[in-house]
């Protein structure tokens, strides 16, 4: 496997030999440039127009307990990158409550009005209390659950703090999972709770969950998450998502699995920490030098099929290793990518995760990633609804082979792996299989899956799905009544002469990921080709 960290350069050169073998009519024309030109437009388009300003906050000297070794020096290293990226930043060491009270002032007065970017970066000792996550300042003397209101910070209460400023954008980094140093009567439970992004906000913390962090070492000099996420920060033109997706790989490697990071996400609109101008132009400098030059006209689609196209090579060079470090690699250098999602399961299946996964507030614990979905003798009694006709049909569906690898529906009718990946249906062939529920299923979540499908008919197309977590919803099925994950899914399979567009929405169990519900259109040249619905009646597990 190539080495993932490839420089701007380089990966705009592949894109271009890529373009050129696809559109050879361009071979003419200077298509690194074009690709180095529409990144760098994309996130140009939103940064000069960006009011930045970040309160940082490190705690290390903490008077009622053991210090810690690299939250001030966290909060220094951040300052520093973040002044890089054109922030205004607010920064403070050792914060009493009365001192980090202040400074959240003067950020709200300095975001006031000016639909800006607000972030909070913090590092030091955090806890939670019936499902709400607190900043402990360095003069906090915790004795009981009742000093916790009274003597931290409350995250939400920023998030509300920033939103009152009248903020576009909210970024929330939280390195504060520490073991809690109190005492038990302080905290409902161990690291801090699960919180869903509420709009216009990222939220990212150093490690899942219910879980704590590494402080790291003074050999280092940062905390294990943060120095990653320093190190991702510099890199020009990378959405956020993808920023934050390489700093959780990075650290469930260094840390073996013992620590991995989560985020929840609602933004809507792109943002780019770096964009290609500040810490690094190379990518700016290189389509300023060619802004003169003849541009070929290259679209959205062909762009996304050249991107696929190297994506998908690399994926056959790898895809039966049982290397983890060849599905980190492959994810490092395509953090968001088409076949991500399965990469990051590949991970998984290869090198478990340390952490404990805990109850959400509904006191549901999400199914691990590499659980194996399914057993022989697994039934799935189905409704089936004629979105034209409204005529309901009911069909069983029994898994009739299943190892630990795979598993065939009806005689080999569907074949999955047992990830979840498809490989078959009525539908045909696929390679590589499409994934319909993520290693890391939250709401917010966003991802992109691409596929050849070989029709039954011999046909072979090109599909393309953009899924989204919108967030939960209660439905009603013969099976029962159920909270679910709700995904909307938004895809196109093009092939010689003509392309078919499909929307999707699923309701997921997220207990047990089982799909309870699916409504499906497919339209062929803007004429409805299918109209379905699918609702669970009942399942019976055959695992005994």
């Amino acid at each position: 496997m190539e080495d993932p960290k490839v420089s701007m350069s380089e990966n705009i050169a592949a894109f271009g030999k890529v373009v050129k073998v696809l559109y050879p009519w361009r071979s003419a024309l200077r298509l690194t440039a074009v690709a180095a030109a529409l990144t760098v437009a994309s996130a140009a388009a939103q940064a000069p127009l960006d009011i930045r300003v970040a309160l940082i906050i490190g705690n290390s000297a903490y008077v009622a307990a053991p210090a810690l070794e690299n939250p001030a020096n966290d909060a220094r290293a951040m300052s520093e990158v973040l002044r890089g990226l054109g922030f205004q930043v607010v920064e403070l060491r050792d914060g009493s409550k009365a001192q980090m009270n202040a400074a959240l002032a003067k950020v709200r007065e300095s975001l006031k009005g000016k639909q800006g970017v607000g972030m909070l970066y913090y590092a030091g000792h955090g806890l939670q209390l019936d499902w709400r996550n607190y900043m402990v300042p360095v003069d906090a003397r915790l004795n009981s659950a009742a000093d916790v209101p009274n003597q931290t910070i409350d995250l939400g209460a920023v998030i509300d703090t920033f939103k009152g400023a009248g903020t576009r954008i909210n970024i929330m980094v939280i390195d504060a999972c520490r073991d809690n140093p109190f005492g038990r009567n302080t905290s409902s439970a161990k690291g801090l709770a699960q919180v869903d992004a509420p709009p216009g906000t990222f939220l990212a913390y150093a490690t899942a969950p219910g879980n704590v962090a590494e402080d790291g070492d003074a050999k280092s000099g940062n905390g294990l998450y943060t120095q990653y996420l320093l190190q991702e920060l510099k890199k020009p033109i990378t959405k956020i998502e993808d920023v934050f997706k390489r700093v959780r790989l990075n650290v469930r490697k260094q840390s073996q699995g013992r620590q991995i990071p989560w985020e929840s996400t609602s933004l809507e609109d792109d943002f780019y920490f770096n964009d290609g101008v500040k810490l690094a132009g190379n990518a700016q400098a290189l389509a300023a030098s060619q802004a003169s030059q003849p541009e070929p006209v290259v679209n959205k689609e062909q762009q996304r099929a050249a991107a696929f196209s190297l994506e998908k090579a690399a994926w056959d060079q790898i895809k039966d290793s049982k290397n983890a470090d060849d599905f980190y690699a492959f994810l490092l250098k395509f953090p968001n990518g088409n076949i991500s999602e399965q990469a990051q399961l590949r991970v998984e299946n290869l090198q478990k995760a340390q952490t404990v996964v805990v109850a959400n507030r509904d006191g549901i614990v999400p199914q691990a990633a590499a659980a194996r979905r399914s057993h022989l003798g697994d039934q799935y009694v189905v409704d089936l609804i004629d979105g034209f006709t409204k005529v309901r049909r009911r069909v069983t569906r029994t898994v009739t082979y299943a190892d630990d690898n795979r598993f065939e529906m009806d005689n080999g009718a569907e074949i999955y792996e047992q990830t979840g990946v498809l490989l078959k249906n009525r539908f045909g062939t696929k390679s590589p299989g499409i994934l319909g529920v993520p290693a890391d299923m939250a709401v917010g979540k966003k991802w992109r899956s691409a596929f050849q499908n070989l029709r039954p008919d011999g046909v072979l197309e090109t599909n393309y799905w953009d899924n989204h977590v919108v967030g939960y919803d209660t439905i009603t099925v013969p099976e029962g009544t159920f909270k679910c994950f709700l995904v909307v899914s938004r895809g196109q399979a093009s092939f010689a002469g003509g392309f078919t567009t499909m929307e999707a929405r699923s309701w997921f169990d997220p207990g047990t990921l089982r799909r309870l519900r699916t409504e499906r259109i497919n339209r062929n040249n803007g004429r409805i080709t299918e109209n379905s619905i699918a609702e669970s009646v009942s399942f019976k597990s055959g695992a005994g």
